[in-house]
């Protein structure tokens, strides 16, 4: 129930993260036009090259080695230290980069409103409190200061000219959430011996899960900037706000990679390989019942969805979130083989390799789908790369796991995702869209996906009532 606990908690956590800016989208689209939305979204993708190479892979990598060594609190403790010392001297570098980019800058006033965001990384210490399977206090804490920061953006952001405010709103935002961490070390880590601090022995491994994590921000971001250099800026802004509610509603589906990878590392150091396995299986499944209905669910609503939600002028957002949907069954089964099994059992080369084959694949893709598709060619790159990040996760296990097991399921999620699809899809085309409409969309969308799963019986109904049960007796 410990796991459940913490995905409720890493899952609320997620989906706020992704759903207070969706939040303001309807205000900040209105506000600072397409126009606004479209700078921000160019100059935030340029910011998040230099957050990436601050972050040094240390999030994963963090998660990991506190899971490994939780046990041990005095070796857990120095580790701590050492890896928050490494970070320290990887921001140092990144800032200097930054400074040397700065007057090369397109936007360089609105690009030092977003060094805010770099500034935020060296006071990130979530994966501390990830490692020790202790979500509470980064959801309880962040939770309040992204609540204030949406607060300060309905205040204070009044029109276009305030575009540089909410930049700086929104940074802040994220350096106040993580300084709230720190006060709680006092129970977990302990005191160490300054002298005897080696941080650069965290570098090579932190490097083997930076490679990743530098792929994986190539076809996350990439597509964004190649936008606004090749379309324009408000080209950029429409990939964003499309982007946006796609992994607002991934966000309760990825967030079991965040709270398995420690538990699944710790089982992997015990040597505990069948409860692994089985761990992988329960997941993948999980995630196939959220996610295909996820998937059929947000394509039904999406050509409508999408110019009401961010106003006149945001028309092209619709078909592109149509166009985009399926990367969240793509990711979310990426996410379980990826995050949840190849990282924590220490198979970091092959889920490197699986995200460079989907870097590689953007790059090649997105000049000749950009040049002649713009927008609609971008998110087709994006959908591509994802499916060859999965593919290749999925051969890489096929002698470890039995994908019988791993697919039990599936046709039964699809048939109910797609009866699911066809009302939703004509209803979303026929009636006028309004807040209504489309609440009343969403709420017959899940009555009938819940229906057919109750009709077709897949095994996740017995895990469900297992776990049921095993709580009432307790």
């Amino acid at each position: 129930m410990k796991v459940v606990r913490n995905y409720l908690y890493n899952a609320g956590y997620q989906l706020l993260l992704v759903l207070l800016p969706l939040i303001t989208a309807t205000y900040i689209s209105r506000v600072l036009t397409n126009t606004g939305v479209g700078i921000n979204a160019y100059t935030n993708s340029i910011i998040s090259y230099f957050v990436l190479f601050g972050s040094l892979g240390i999030n994963l990598y963090g998660n990991r080695q506190i899971a490994y060594l939780r046990g041990k609190p005095q070796e857990m403790s120095q580790a701590f230290w050492e890896i928050v010392l490494l970070r320290i001297f990887a921001i140092a570098i990144a800032f200097i980069g930054f400074f040397i980019y700065l007057p090369f800058s397109k936007y360089p006033t609105f690009m030092l409103f977003q060094a805010i965001n770099l500034a935020a990384v060296i006071l990130d210490i979530s994966w501390l409190y990830m490692g020790v399977e202790d979500f509470k206090k980064t959801v309880t804490r962040n939770t309040l200061v992204k609540i204030l920061s949406l607060v300060a953006i309905f205040i204070f952001v009044k029109n276009k000219n305030d575009l540089g405010l909410y930049i700086i709103i929104l940074g802040l935002g994220g350096f106040l959430g993580n300084l709230t961490l720190w006060p709680f070390l006092k129970g977990i880590v302990s005191k160490v011996n300054w002298r005897q601090l080696h941080p650069f022995r965290h570098l090579h491994p932190s490097l083997a899960l930076f490679v990743p994590q530098v792929a994986i921000n190539v076809y996350a971001v990439l597509n964004k900037t190649m936008l606004g250099q090749m379309s324009g800026t408000v080209f950029a802004g429409y990939y964003y706000n499309s982007d946006t509610i796609i992994k607002t509603v991934l966000a309760l589906a990825t967030a079991t990679g965040t709270v398995m990878l420690p538990h699944v590392a710790n089982a992997f150091a015990n040597g505990e390989k069948k409860k692994v396995n089985q761990m992988l299986y329960d997941s993948f499944d999980f995630i196939s019942f959220l996610t295909v209905a996820m998937m059929f669910g947000l394509a039904g609503l999406s050509l409508h969805l999408g110019p009401y939600f961010y106003g006149p002028g945001f028309k092209p957002v619709g078909l592109a979130m149509l166009l985009e949907t399926p990367v969240i069954l793509l990711i979310g089964w990426s996410n379980a083989i990826g995050t949840q099994f190849l990282l924590p059992t220490n198979q970091t080369k092959e889920f490197t390799t699986s995200v460079i084959i989907g870097a590689v694949t953007n790059v090649i893709i997105n000049f000749p789908l950009i040049y002649f598709w713009g927008l609609n060619g971008a998110i087709l790159a994006t959908v591509i790369s994802e499916a060859c990040v999965t593919g290749y996760q999925l051969w890489v296990v096929r002698k470890i796991i039995k994908y019988r097991q791993l697919f039990l399921n599936l046709p039964k999620y699809l048939l109910a995702g797609l009866v699911m699809f066809i009302p939703i899809f004509w209803i979303n085309n026929t009636v006028h869209t309004s807040i209504l409409s489309i609440g009343a969309e969403v709420l017959l969308g899940m009555i009938i996906y819940v229906l057919m799963i109750l009709l077709l019986r897949p095994t996740i109904l017995e895990k469900a009532k297992k776990m049921l049960a095993e709580r009432k007796a307790k």
